[in-house]
Formats: structure tokens, C-alpha cells, sequence
């Protein structure tokens, strides 16, 4: 499209500022809180409560034994 609508705009930066950083990849989701993938090949987990947090640990040890992600706010 030449001309792209100004809602599309307002809409990607609204996804990308959900994301994170253009770099950062999303690998999944437990309420609030997101496992991403960080440019220098470790994990990080981001957000939710105690019971996101727990559901993630034990979604990780299930598929991805060998991640070991930080855990932030």
C-alpha cells in the first residue's frame, strides 16, 4: 500500500509496544505473564503472580528442560 491508513500505525505500534523491544521474541504466555527469548539466547519471564510464575516452571521443565529464565517484573 502507498498510502497506509493512519489506524494501522496506531495499531502496530500498539502490538510492538506489547512485545517488547524488536528484538526480544514471544515463545508464550501464562496469564500476564510472558516467557520471551532475549537476543543473547537466554530466557526471561516477565510479569503475572505466584501461580503464573509457578504454571511457567512447570511448563518449562516440561518442554524446555534446558532454558533457565530470569525472572522480571
Amino acid at each position: 500500500m502507498s498510502n497506509p491508513l493512519p489506524q494501522n500505525r496506531a495499531m502496530k505500534k500498539r502490538f510492538n509496544s506489547l512485545l517488547g523491544a524488536k528484538n526480544e521474541r514471544l515463545i508464550t504466555t501464562f496469564g500476564p505473564a510472558k516467557l520471551v527469548s532475549l537476543p543473547d539466547g537466554s530466557t526471561a519471564l516477565r510479569g503475572g503472580c505466584a501461580h503464573d510464575r509457578t504454571a511457567a516452571k512447570e511448563w518449562i521443565s516440561l518442554f524446555m528442560h534446558e532454558a533457565v529464565p530470569r525472572f522480571q517484573n
